[in-house]
């Protein structure tokens, strides 16, 4: 999956922080790739990229929810797929690195053959794969930054794979973090805010219930305690 994120280069030093799901896909002669080449180099170049703790806005914004069928876009090594699966979902990952799939898949392995049974992994690019419609209880997005152009056709599609009465996850980097010295690449059109997903989604098919820009603290490159946030958009398809 074409993304970019906490998982960017900018934020390899953040070692504390929790797991984010994502690459960053630009296109351009000043716009950095984060491609599948990239990302498997990435991934191929150590032996755990990310913490093995699953994303903060998905533990709180999903942990009411009845387990049902999940789409974990841009999974990575597959924390939040496995917290999922820990509570009795049934997990589609998808991710564009065979590597990080690999290492997903032996994690759950460790769980044992009751929480890996309820995973599949997949590899897929958003910009060239699109999920089946209607199939899934919870559809959740971390840190799945796109090209503008590209991310609202892969937005649409996600919404699309929600279920009747399921739920869309979507975050990112609110688009305010260029202003701080956390190191964002500098590409504004990567960036969003909530209510521009909000904004996105037909009022008479969802019921936006969160929009909102989430603050948390994070250390910059110069060690340095940094207030960011995090576009956080929730919505149940009616």
């Amino acid at each position: 999956m074409s993304t970019a994120a906490d998982h960017d280069p900018a934020h390899a030093h953040q070692h504390a922080q929790p797991e984010q799901n994502a690459h960053a896909h630009g296109g351009g002669e000043d716009v950095p790739v984060f491609d599948a080449a990239f990302w498997e180099d990435r991934y191929r170049s150590t032996t755990r990229v990310w913490s093995g703790r699953p994303n903060a806005h998905l533990v709180t914004d999903a942990a009411d929810l009845a387990p049902g069928r999940a789409l974990d876009v841009g999974c990575g090594e597959g924390a939040d797929a496995l917290w999922l699966a820990e509570r009795g979902w049934q997990v589609l990952g998808v991710d564009l690195s065979p590597t990080a799939l690999a290492r997903a898949a032996e994690h759950a392995a460790e769980r044992g053959p009751e929480v890996a049974g309820r995973l599949v992994w997949q590899e897929a690019d958003l910009t060239a794969w699109a999920p089946p419609a209607g199939a899934f209880d919870l559809v959740t997005a971390h840190f799945v930054h796109l090209p503008a152009g590209t991310r609202e056709g892969v937005l649409a599609a996600l919404a699309a794979a929600v279920a009747p009465g399921g739920t869309l996850l979507y975050v990112g980097h609110d688009v305010s973090d260029l202003q701080t010295t956390i190191g964002r690449p500098n590409v504004p059109h990567m960036f969003w805010a909530a209510e521009d997903v909000a904004a996105a989604l037909d009022p008479a098919e969802w019921a936006v219930e969160v929009a909102e820009a989430r603050p948390r603290e994070a250390t910059d490159a110069e060690g340095r305690t940094v207030r960011i946030h995090d576009a956080v958009t929730r919505a149940r398809r009616r």
